[in-house]
């Protein structure tokens, strides 16, 4: 099978720094293994075929021509606890840091040859769900920023995890982490306050809303039960009801990537937000996803479970 990755700057979702967190799944709460168990370092070092610490990671990266592609790349070959062993995309690419980017044909044959442990995707939804595939098949695990799956592309991804461990997240930034846990935590104590939510990314992101915007969403709604509508920008006569959430996306010059949670009432206005400076920020938190995902058991994982770890 071979994976059609986007070209040169064309990642049409990849991660909201640009896909992830977001990571979606769109949601990152996903158990830390099949049957919900976490696995601790300790488990991990003791686990035969998990890599030791120190080890290198041998790393494969798809879509290594777009924006987040060659930002991993470019993050992986200043660490030296990972190795790039191939990178792949669907156009001809020049090297990036060094590494030798291929054509994505035969990637099957190509994975297989190069002994991976893990692959890192940011790419399409379509191309995305190839790749899980293959990893299935061959027996690497997965890291995926990618966003803008329809539910069957995402069942087809999670259906990966039956054989290799799946690590999904729609934005990879620790600071995204720490902005859900706290828009969590705020909603439930300031309850029948109004809910706006803002994103704002680079005029080339094609998903809107974003795939971490999705995923605040979620968290918002896991609390408040009692938001079930979500109302994409307003124009003309249009009230706000007691059970929406304004949701609102922006495309604008070169902007990284920017979520606001906006908490209204009791004449009193709570803003919660994260803004990212550069790429590297995702990429790093990828890549840190992609050592911590080595070896583990089959199941699906989010970017939670790297944090918390």
């Amino acid at each position: 099978m071979s994976a059609n990755d986007p070209g040169a700057g064309e990642e049409s979702s990849g991660t909201d720094g640009a896909q992830t967190t977001d990571s979606a799944d769109t949601t990152d709460h996903a158990d830390a293994t099949a049957d919900g168990n976490t696995i601790g370092d300790a488990d991990v070092e003791d686990r035969p075929g998990v890599k030791a610490r120190g080890e290198v990671v041998r790393l494969v990266v798809t879509g290594a021509g777009g924006r987040m592609g060659a930002e991993v790349i470019e993050a992986a070959v200043d660490r030296e606890d990972v190795e790039v062993v191939l990178a792949v995309n669907r156009s001809e690419t020049a090297a990036v840091a060094g590494v030798e980017v291929e054509l994505a044909d035969h990637f099957a044959d190509r994975l297989a040859a190069v002994e991976a442990d893990v692959l890192v995707d940011f790419t399409g939804p379509a191309s995305a769900v190839d790749y899980a595939e293959i990893c299935a098949d061959e027996g690497v695990a997965f890291v995926t920023g990618t966003t803008g799956f329809s539910d069957a592309e995402l069942d087809s991804v999670r259906d990966a995890s039956d054989e290799v461990p799946v690590l999904k997240a729609a934005n990879f930034s620790r600071g995204i982490a720490a902005l859900r846990r706290a828009v969590r935590e705020a909603v439930a104590a300031v309850p029948g306050y109004d809910v706006e939510l803002t994103e704002t990314h680079h005029n080339g992101k094609r998903d809107a809303p974003s795939g971490t915007a999705n995923t605040l969403l979620e968290d918002v709604e896991d609390v408040r039960t009692d938001l079930d509508e979500r109302v994409h920008g307003r124009e003309g006569e249009a009230p706000r009801t007691e059970t929406e959430i304004g949701v609102h996306a922006r495309r604008a010059g070169d902007v990284t990537g920017e979520h606001e949670v906006l908490l209204a009432g009791n004449d009193e206005v709570l803003e919660l937000t994260h803004r990212a400076g550069d790429r590297g920020v995702f990429a790093a938190g990828a890549l840190d996803a992609a050592v911590w995902l080595t070896g583990r058991e089959p199941g699906w994982y989010g970017f939670d479970d790297v944090v918390d770890s």
